[in-house]
């Protein structure tokens, strides 16, 4: 049976990963979990907190508190746990599947070096759609070529503080790629006032807070006398905990490395 681990239990991605994981089937069962330093769930029993029933796993403030052991840690939490996270995988041998959003350089390079020791998985979006979005955005991006420009339009929940998404970067870096463009030099994050017109190559991104809105993303082709969209929208955040349980039966048992949804989904 694979043992599951879940950071960040607490919150909301965390309690819908911790249902996902007790409503998950005979194969996999929920072994550690963890909490903030001082967070009211510290010490509860964390199937409480999301499923409404025991799980057997009391909520620690880190990993190396946890009473039991687990082969794969599933981590949505922000980049500032991370580095901890991904130390301790490295340093126990275990594997890492990581939705976190908002990262740095400085966070990539961890989890590279965390992927020379351990099996690491990170995906801005677990989602099966986005991910088969991405492809098909590369596809329409070569495609339609050079006549066509391109705006990204995201929205999430108003608790979400990273901007725009790293979905919605994920959508421009697959249009970027599929055009031979560098989306670091080509990249517009917001308008205002009166300014030059619209440069050919850029790739624009919108962003929208508010609510209760779990994730929605907008890719638009607009060329002369047509406009083509690709979208995406969930419902709910049980789509991300799926796709990172998928994940983490995939990655069990796979050699050091660095992967992606990409390498799920084949």
């Amino acid at each position: 049976m694979l043992k599951i681990a879940i950071a960040g239990a607490a919150g909301r991605m965390g309690k819908t990963l911790v249902r996902a994981v007790i409503e998950g089937g005979s194969d996999i069962c929920l072994s550690a979990a963890t909490v903030k330093a001082g967070d009211p769930a510290l010490g509860m029993d964390v199937g409480l907190l999301s499923a409404g029933r025991e799980a057997g796993v009391v909520a620690a403030d880190s990993l190396a508190r946890c009473e039991a052991s687990f082969d794969v840690l599933i981590d949505f939490t922000n980049p500032s746990a991370l580095a901890d996270h991904a130390d301790y995988c490295r340093e126990h041998g275990r594997s890492l599947v990581t939705g976190a959003t908002g990262l740095a350089s400085e966070h990539h390079k961890l989890l590279a070096a965390a992927a020379e020791s351990v099996a690491v998985l990170h995906s801005p979006n677990m989602s099966v759609g986005v991910n088969l979005s991405l492809d098909l955005l590369g596809q329409a991006a070569a495609r339609l070529g050079e006549d066509f420009d391109i705006e990204i339009v995201e929205a999430h929940h108003r608790h979400k503080k990273d901007a725009p998404s790293g979905t919605a970067l994920a959508m421009g870096r697959a249009v970027a790629e599929a055009l031979g463009r560098d989306l670091d030099a080509c990249a517009v994050y917001g308008r205002e006032g009166i300014g030059d017109e619209r440069p050919r190559e850029t790739i624009g991104f919108a962003t929208v807070r508010g609510g209760d809105i779990v994730g929605e993303h907008t890719v638009i082709f607009a060329g002369p006398g047509e406009r083509l969209e690709i979208s995406h929208k969930a419902t709910s955040r049980m789509t991300f905990a799926q796709g990172a349980l998928r994940a983490a039966r995939w990655i069990a048992g796979k050699p050091p490395g660095f992967y992606t949804m990409t390498d799920v989904l084949k």
